[in-house]
């Protein structure tokens, strides 16, 4: 017995040590992680529980005196008991409660009978057994007198009884109890600190903070992970405008600078920052949040928050770039496909389209101003850019040299010089007294960019894959710009050589042009979401203004004027609004612009030259067949609309008319225009879909004949026929088929190509049918149907269609 106890400890410090607490939710009252795995019969999860296990049986089989049905051994009740707290911390729920009903049964006077009903009822809850368990807790509560230790035990299960059915200030109740008849500190500590969480539930903060207070007198004589845990909690329930500000940050200082709290610094630095954020000090929040993120934590979800935090800050700073890597890294660190992710992919999503476009004017914008500069300057410039460059190498030649030497060190001291995490914050957003940028090479983008140069000049451009060093893999960089698709490779002497970047700034003014105008859209895209989606009207208002000042092509100025007013007025600027809304009716007196705003009730009405009024009228033209008209019209839209957001709908519109008029190749050509130049849209979205997803499907131009097909059809070709015909022709073909009572014929017209249309007779079961069909029409007496035709099954005209390929078919035919 005495070896068995040994093991049982063995285990269950083991399984405390292994244990991780999750310190965002209510703690357990008991540290044992409890798996889903099915535990059969002779198996053990843990060879302590199974040692402690086998010394109880063994006392038992050896030692048991049962004596005309009654046990004369009085340690025999202690073995039971062993033997279900063995089979208890093992997870076998089942066969522990039947050792402990064993002794209920068989051993009534034991003094361990108290014991063994506290164990029985905590494996009921484990069983997921909670109200027996409390009907069973409260009943020996009332019928006994149980002391310390056994009290203790007994109240705190019936708390965790009260937990598990959110029973709540039930639970604070039993753990007062609890907390105070225990002998354990350790379990003192734990106790106080989960009823300090259950007031916080229930809104109580300063009865919470009383709670974790007891956890702190309790000093080193409980867990420090209690006390730390305690203290941030009292933090986090702080008030800055009722408490002492200057004392709870000493407090937390003074945690922070305790090197025995070192391994949760993470939570510490936190709560720093929290504490901060809720001063309005929000560069020193922004700080602490980033030092909770080298620390390298384990905690997941603390990482997660912090992230979030920061993303929250920089899309509150309008920072949307730095906002969308945050959350990147936010999600990341949550459950995939779970609500809290989702909200922050939602969230994320939302920035695609504004990163992508502020990338375009920042990018623009630094090309055109080196282009505004006299080679003089543009050689001052590049000279000072290639010189910093240099100094940076050399700096990173002595690093890695000091690393080298002191690699032990480097070692040692590797999270506290912060690699591993990420940072993302620019020097200003660090504050005046942020920390030191860190020294860790992928942190400095320009020894980035020289690595990578590097690693192209000896490898090439290689795929992330497997095996990426055989030769076999060898990609080059390509110049997408360039015909041939030459390699570029940036050699060290270019990388330090002025004259190599001046030669790559562009002098065509066809391809200057072109770069202004990229840029010009993207900032009238910007400005638009701005105002749109993200209700930044003061950034969207600037972003207008200053595209107006660069002189855009006269398409934008018309509607960012436009938004201009509109700005004006939901700012309260009814000065600026007035000026605006008089240039634009002086300026612009035949555009829709002015008839909206010279009669505001029309324009709230639908503008029959509006995007979505005309896009609406040319989708019923698609589906009327109009081909021709739908592709030329919608060419008409975009160049009037540019800058519009419906010009991408437009060209999906025109990519859809042009496979139905010319078939799969010339399909596939448009959509993969508009998924490249519209990317970040819904439509630029849904052509990549169908590039990905439908097209390979539709790509078989292979005409098969198959028994199973038993839709055929009679095909009448025109070349460029009048209407006329084509309709006196149906005409006869509907009374031939009325006349047929055995199938259900129909009639339909197609567009096969801009020259050819199809009339076709459905319904036919063979194609011998069908063509007996055709035949039978051609040798009436009567009012003969004679026209150039051919028999098909469905699946083959529908191939025909795609490909247009009635041509091969006739051949095969």
């Amino acid at each position: 017995m005495y070896n068995g106890y040994i093991s049982l400890e063995e285990g269950r410090l083991a399984l405390n040590e292994s244990y991780l607490d999750n310190y965002w939710d209510i703690l357990p009252i008991e540290r044992m992680q409890v798996d889903d795995e099915v535990t059969l019969p002779g198996q053990n999860k843990n060879e302590s529980f199974n040692r402690a296990e086998e010394k109880a049986v063994k006392a038992i089989q050896m030692h048991s005196m049962n004596i005309q049905g009654k046990e004369v051994n009085p340690q025999m009740d202690e073995a039971y008991l062993l033997l279900g707290k063995a089979r208890y911390f093992d997870q076998r729920f089942v066969p522990a409660i039947e050792a402990f009903n064993y002794i209920l049964y068989k051993y009534a006077a034991s003094d361990k009978i108290n014991q063994a009903k506290i164990w029985r009822e905590k494996t009921n809850l484990r069983l997921e057994n909670d109200q027996l368990a409390i009907e069973n807790l409260k009943r020996l509560l009332e019928q006994e007198e149980l002391d310390d230790q056994d009290l203790a035990d007994a109240t705190s299960t019936l708390a965790q009884a009260y937990i598990n059915l959110k029973a709540l200030d039930s639970a604070v109740t039993q753990l007062e109890i609890a907390s105070i008849n225990t002998k354990n500190h350790d379990e003192r500590g734990r106790y106080r600190y989960i009823q300090g969480q259950l007031y916080n539930r229930l809104g109580y903060k300063d009865s919470a903070n009383m709670a974790f207070e007891e956890v702190i007198k309790l000093n080193r004589r409980t867990p420090r992970i209690y006390l730390i845990a305690a203290h941030l909690e009292q933090a986090n329930n702080f008030s800055i405008a009722e408490g002492n500000k200057e004392i709870m940050l000493e407090t937390l200082i003074d945690i922070e600078e305790n090197r025995e709290n070192r391994p949760y610094l993470d939570k510490i630095y936190h709560q720093i920052g929290n504490f901060y954020a809720k001063d309005n000090q929000d560069s020193l929040a922004v700080e602490y949040y980033n030092y909770s993120l080298r620390t390298n934590s384990a905690d997941k979800r603390l990482k997660a928050i912090n992230y979030e935090i920061l993303g929250d800050y920089f899309f509150d700073y309008s920072e949307y770039k730095i906002a969308g890597a945050y959350y990147d890294s936010t999600m990341l660190n949550m459950v995939k496909d779970s609500k809290p992710f989702r909200i922050i992919k939602r969230k994320r999503d939302n920035l695609d389209d504004v990163i992508y476009y502020e990338d375009i004017a920042v990018v623009n914008d630094s090309i055109l101003s080196l282009t505004s500069l006299s080679y003089d300057d543009q050689l001052a410039y590049f000279e000072n850019y290639t010189e910093q460059l240099k100094i940076q190498a050399e700096k990173e030649k002595e690093l890695q040299e000091i690393q080298e030497r002191n690699k032990e060190f480097a070692n040692n001291n590797f999270s506290d010089n912060g690699f591993g995490a990420k940072d993302g914050i620019t020097k200003s957003a660090r504050g005046p007294n942020g920390p030191p940028a860190s020294s860790f090479y992928f942190y400095n983008p320009t020894t980035v960019a020289y690595g990578k140069n590097d690693f192209i000049k000896n490898w090439g451009d290689r795929e992330l894959e497997d095996d990426w060093r055989w030769s076999t893999k060898t990609k080059s960089i390509l110049n997408k710009d360039a015909e041939n698709q030459e390699a570029v490779v940036i050699t060290e002497n270019e990388l330090y050589d002025p004259k190599y970047y001046i030669d790559r700034i562009p002098t065509d003014q066809k391809e200057i042009d072109s770069i202004t105008k990229e840029r010009n859209f993207a900032y009238y895209q910007l400005a638009v979401i701005y105002k749109e989606k993200f209700k930044e009207y003061e950034l969207s208002k600037g972003t207008f203004q200053y595209l107006l000042s660069v002189n855009p092509e006269q398409k934008l100025v018309l509607p960012s004027k436009y938004n201009l007013y509109k700005l004006y007025v939901l700012l309260g600027e009814n000065d600026e609004a007035t000026i605006a809304k008089n240039d634009i009716i002086a300026n612009y007196p035949d555009s829709r612009y002015t008839s909206i705003l010279m009669n505001p009730e029309a324009g709230a009405t639908k503008d029959e030259n509006s995007p979505d009024f005309i896009y609406n009228k040319l989708y019923d033209k698609l589906e009327n067949q109009e081909y021709s008209e739908v592709i030329t019209k919608s060419e008409e839209y975009i160049t009037a609309f540019e800058g519009d957001p419906m010009v991408p709908k437009f060209e999906l519109l025109k990519a859809t008319a042009t496979g139905r008029l010319y078939g799969f190749e010339a399909y596939s050509n448009a959509l993969n225009f508009v998924a490249l130049n519209y990317a970040n849209t819904p439509e630029g979205i849904r052509a990549q879909e169908l590039l990905d997803n439908v097209l390979p499907k539709l790509s078989n131009k292979e005409f098969v004949e198959t028994e199973d097909d038993d839709n055929f059809k009679i095909v009448y070709y025109f070349t460029n026929p009048s209407k006329e015909e084509t309709e006196a022709f149906k005409k006869a073909l509907e009374k031939e088929i009325k006349k047929v009572n055995v199938y259900d014929l129909t009639i339909s017209e197609d567009i096969y190509n801009p020259s050819t249309t199809f009339v076709i007779i459905h319904g036919l079961k063979s194609k011998q049918g069908a063509i007996g069909y055709a035949q039978s029409l051609q040798e009436k007496k009567k009012d003969k149907i004679e026209h150039d035709h051919f028999a098909v099954s469905s699946s083959n005209y529908r191939i025909i269609q795609i490909h247009k390929n009635f041509e091969d078919y006739l051949i095969i035919e």
